[in-house]
């Protein structure tokens, strides 16, 4: 073994501390690798996917469940099954919010006591180009307008899927409503690694006008976004 590359830092603690910061520190995080070979899920949450799910769907879909059990230690909670529900959502212990999120080289989840985190999203997409020709299917005219300004609009347009993700998936936790990108209008503060996603229509509890705040991280080869709902924090 070259020692040297033993003492590198393992890829998946690096792309958990990359996490760590976008989150309060109630939320416990926790990271696998789907290019590893990861626990199995339990039998009740692999019932939820589909018979003819390949092996890289299933590689990620047990990573991510690995991570979310690993979470759920980290609060003192005996994992439980979280299975697949009828909207392809995760179903959580009712005191408890979560997230999880993969891609090919990584899975990551988020769990916190409902008392404090009504919602919590988080998403980790591969540091690649996004096609311009998915722009329009995610972005406002105002967001594309800022993709271009970017210096390299490729890795921007990736950015705001992202983070369009992680704020729907926080506000899912709520609203349990589903609606298209449109649904939101983002803007960043690229200096303080942070953006705000806006709701353009009512998605009650959520008004018109309501925002949303979240944080981001680039690095080790990965985007990851994150957005957390408070308990008795104003969205407005």
């Amino acid at each position: 073994m070259n020692p040297e590359a033993s003492a590198l830092p393992d890829l998946t603690d690096v792309r958990l501390q990359l996490l760590r910061p976008l989150l309060s520190d109630q939320v416990a995080i926790a990271a696998q690798d789907p290019l590893g070979t990861p626990p199995e899920p339990f039998p009740e949450e692999t019932a939820g996917l589909s018979q003819n799910a390949v092996d890289k769907r299933r590689r990620e879909f047990a990573a991510g469940r690995a991570a979310a059990h690993q979470a759920m230690r980290a609060l003192n909670r005996t994992p439980v099954p979280i299975r697949i529900g009828p909207k392809r959502a995760p179903i959580w212990p009712d005191d408890l919010s979560g997230t999880i999120t993969h891609c090919r080289s990584c899975a990551l989840a988020a769990v916190a006591r409902r008392a404090t985190h009504p919602g919590i999203g988080i998403d980790v997409e591969e540091d690649t180009p996004l096609s311009r020709d998915l722009w329009p299917s995610i972005a406002s005219r105002a967001e594309r307008d800022w993709i271009t300004a970017q210096a390299d609009p490729g890795q921007a347009g990736k950015l705001l899927f992202s983070a369009k993700e992680a704020a729907y998936k926080a506000q899912y936790a709520l609203s349990t409503c589903y609606f298209g990108f449109d649904g939101l209008e983002l803007h960043f503060n690229l200096a303080e690694q942070s953006f705000t996603a806006r709701f353009t229509a009512p998605q009650p509890p959520f008004r018109v006008g309501d925002h949303l705040q979240g944080r981001f991280a680039i690095g080790s080869g990965v985007i990851i976004t994150a957005v957390e709902i408070l308990n008795n924090e104003p969205c407005t």
